[in-house]
Order: C-alpha cells, then sequence, then structure tokens
C-alpha cells in the first residue's frame, strides 16, 4: 500500500472507533464528503485492504506484448551490449532499435526493461557542489573550446584527438578530429565555426601554450602582453579569449565531450570508421546534424550576436604562423634550419640589419614580409660559404725575445724555469775574467 493508503486507513480507523465523524475525516484526507463515505464503505466491507487501488499488482492496459519484450531485449544481448565500454545506454539503444531495426521502444520502458535483465546499470558519480553559471542569452555571445583525448577508434586505428567547439546559449556543436590539440587544429575548427556561422565575441578554452600562456620576464619588464599564434589568429579576428581556471568552469563543453565518447565511439564502430579524414566527413554529413537535431535549443534572445564572416583572402592571411627572423649581411633569412635567399626587387641595396617577418600555412606555403611588402626569395640548399682565397691571410707572429708569441719568451715559462735562468744570469755575471801570461807579455 502507499503512503496515502495508509493514512486513508488510520483515520477511518479512527472514525470506526467513534473518535472522529466522517464530516472531519473528509477535511483531514482533503476529500469531499461524497467520496469519504465511498471510503468508509469500502473500509466497513473490505478492512484496510479494501482502500488499495484495483490495479496495483496488474500489468498496465497499455503494456508491450511479452513476444515483443523478448525481441527486443534478444537484440540488445546481439548488437548492443558487452563491456561498460562498448554497451549501449538505453536512451543510444532505443534510436538505434527504431532505425536499423524497425522497434519503436521508448527510452524509459527500455531502461526498465535493462534493469531488469542486468544490462544496464545505474551509476551516479557524485562531485563537489559547485554554483551553476547561467546560459549566455545570445547566439555566439560565447563559444567554448575544448580538445578530448580518447580512444576513438578503439583497437582499430590510433588515438585521437577531438576539437570541439559548443556554444553557450544554444548547445549548437562542431567537431573536427585530428592526432594532437596543437594551433593547426585548433585554428581549423574555429576556421570552419566561422565558415558556417560567423565569427563569435568570445571563445573559453583552457589555460594551454596553444591558447594563452604567462608572460615570461622579459614580457613582464616591458609590460607586453603574452599572445601566442591562436591568440593573435584571434586578436586579428578581434575574439576575446578566456581560459578557465577548471574543468568545471567550462563544464558544457566538458559534458558534451562525455556525449561523444559514448555516442561517436559506437557510431564509428558500426560505420567501421578508423581515421581521421573519414571521421571528419562522417561527422560533417551525419553524426553533427543529427547531435544538434537532438540535443542543441533555442537561445533565450533572438539577436545572434556573431559577426559576418570575413572573405577568403582576408581568412587567409590570418590563419597563418608569423615569427620575425633577422635578415644577414648577404640578404639570408633563417627559418626551421632552411636559408632563404631574398631577392629585394627596385631597391640598389637589401634590407640588412633588419627584421623580415615569415608566414606559413598549414600546407607548407611560406612567403617573406618586409615593411609590408612580400619579397621574393630563394631556398637554398646549403648556405653559401665565404671565399677564403680573396680573405687576407693571417699574420704569422714576430719572433723577437719581446714578443709574446714567441715559444721562448718568459712568459710561457714555468716559475721554477724562471729561477733557473735568472740563477743562471748571475753567475755569469759574477765571475771573474782570467787573463793569460802570455797575453800579458
Amino acid at each position: 500500500m502507499s503512503t496515502r493508503e495508509l493514512r486513508r486507513a488510520e483515520v477511518l480507523g479512527r472514525v470506526k472507533s467513534r473518535m472522529l465523524r466522517l464530516v472531519d475525516a473528509a477535511k483531514i484526507l482533503e476529500v469531499s464528503y461524497r467520496q469519504a463515505k465511498r471510503l468508509w464503505q469500502r473500509y466497513r466491507e473490505e478492512g484496510a485492504k479494501g482502500l488499495q487501488h484495483r490495479s496495483a499488482g496488474r500489468s498496465s492496459n497499455r503494456a508491450k506484448p511479452e513476444k515483443f519484450r523478448r525481441k527486443v531485449l534478444r537484440l540488445i544481448r546481439e548488437k548492443y551490449s558487452g563491456t561498460e565500454q562498448e554497451r549501449f545506454g538505453p536512451t543510444l539503444a532505443a534510436e538505434h532499435l527504431a532505425e536499423e531495426d524497425g522497434q519503436e521502444v521508448s527510452e524509459e520502458t527500455l531502461r526498465r526493461w535493462m534493469l531488469a535483465e542486468g544490462l544496464w546499470s545505474r551509476k551516479r558519480r557524485r562531485k563537489a557542489h559547485r554554483k551553476r553559471r547561467e546560459r549566455r542569452q545570445h547566439f555566439g555571445d560565447l563559444v567554448q573550446l575544448d580538445g578530448s583525448f580518447h580512444a576513438w577508434f578503439e583497437e582499430r586505428g590510433p588515438r585521437g584527438c577531438l576539437m570541439n567547439m559548443v556554444d553557450d546559449a544554444t548547445g549548437t556543436t562542431l567537431c573536427r578530429m585530428g592526432e594532437q590539440e596543437t594551433i593547426w587544429t585548433a585554428a581549423g575548427v574555429l576556421r570552419g565555426w566561422i565558415g558556417k556561422y560567423g565569427v563569435p565575441r568570445v571563445l573559453y578554452t583552457d589555460w594551454k601554450n596553444v591558447y594563452k600562456r604567462q608572460p615570461t620576464k622579459t614580457e613582464s619588464l616591458r609590460g607586453k602582453a603574452a599572445t601566442t599564434q591562436f591568440g593573435r589568429m584571434c586578436e586579428r579576428l578581434e575574439i576575446r579569449i578566456i581560459a578557465a581556471s577548471s574543468p568545471q568552469a567550462k563544464g558544457r563543453v566538458e559534458r558534451n565531450n562525455g556525449v561523444h565518447q559514448d555516442r561517436l565511439v559506437k557510431k564509428l564502430r558500426r560505420q567501421g570508421i578508423a581515421s581521421y579524414q573519414a571521421t571528419n566527413e562522417y561527422l560533417e554529413a551525419e553524426y553533427l546534424p543529427e547531435h544538434n537535431q537532438r540535443f542543441a535549443r533555442e537561445a533565450a534572445r533572438a539577436e545572434n550576436y556573431q559577426v559576418k564572416a570575413p572573405s577568403a583572402a582576408k581568412l587567409r592571411e590570418v590563419f597563418r604562423l608569423e615569427t620575425e627572423r633577422w635578415i644577414s649581411n648577404d640578404w639570408v633569412v633563417q627559418y626551421r634550419g632552411q636559408f632563404l635567399q631574398l631577392q629585394p626587387q627596385n631597391r640598389r641595396y637589401g634590407p640588412t640589419k633588419a627584421k623580415a617577418l615569415v608566414c606559413e600555412w598549414e600546407d607548407g606555403a611560406v612567403e617573406v614580409h618586409y615593411r609590408g611588402a612580400r619579397l621574393d626569395y630563394e631556398d637554398l640548399a646549403v648556405r653559401p660559404q665565404v671565399n677564403q682565397a680573396a680573405s687576407k691571410p693571417r699574420r704569422e707572429p714576430s719572433k723577437r725575445v719581446g714578443n709574446r708569441g714567441a715559444q721562448d719568451h718568459p712568459w710561457w715559462q714555468g716559475y721554477e724555469q724562471r729561477m733557473e735562468q735568472q740563477k743562471l744570469n748571475r753567475s755569469q755575471v759574477a765571475a771573474p775574467v782570467v787573463v793569460s801570461a802570455s797575453a800579458s807579455s
């Protein structure tokens, strides 16, 4: 019996013992007097058991047939079951049962069946309570960006990183698969978002050197802001980057990563996909449209805060690596182990002892710019050596006694050698001169 039915039995028991009138019992039970009379009659005839609902213990008239239930559970065991990482949840299993097997069953009904058969288990991980941040009200006002490393292809292929962008107001998602969380993978998913939706106002990222870094001591002393290559690209597009202090701060994209780690892995397994390129094609053609249709929501305000995407030429100028390099006296710039021989145009003298801007694109193209102008260059396999024959010969040191370059100079001798030399010199000065008799006569 339910709590309400037990309470009715207790109140009607007081009526039976003449402690309450039926009118007062109706007020306590919050029912009409006529309904109280019906309950009192059933209580007198059948006792407390008569107050129990007549449908208790009986199967629902709208229940699925037992044959249908056994068929659905058989399909789940054969196609959608396995280990904790492989098995499908009730929601995803219900979708595939409808799409692939033509068996329509609600998620909650399937959840009860799977729990009863031991094909699913509830696992709730309690975490520390944090204050929930409200969604932004406009589409494009804030977009969260994060990379998720996971065994997306299981044992069929290598591990990868799914670059995931989620709009904070609507939950609209855009993903790209790559090998690592690098500048080019982050720039690629951002460029895809701009081409599809426009330029967002703010990006919410991690504290990683790809997106944002701490300034060096020199930059701190000079008051210069620390900027990464990706940060410079965002500055050119007037996108502000906010670095989150914890994963919980950007919980929307973190939870979205968990959804992909469950649904996308299983869908890639069903499709037999095991490469990055094939994954990106599948994401664009099937997975993302279905995902956004199912999980995205309307923004609180209708105004779109996305800015219109720039032209293709402007985007090519933005999404590139820019590095400053010194120009040597022979007009050579060193970049990534290469020697770029500049060929200044319409100049009598080359731009020596100055810095050139070396620009590199994802496809490997490299350009050299000086004062806003592009310079032609020749990629040298080996840097030209200086002609030794034309250079001045080295002057040999003089062999004078006073010259330290001489090998017998005292400067090269040790202390004991100098002392012996001084004794020898003193003995030669003090020795008497002997004159023979024959010479005197």
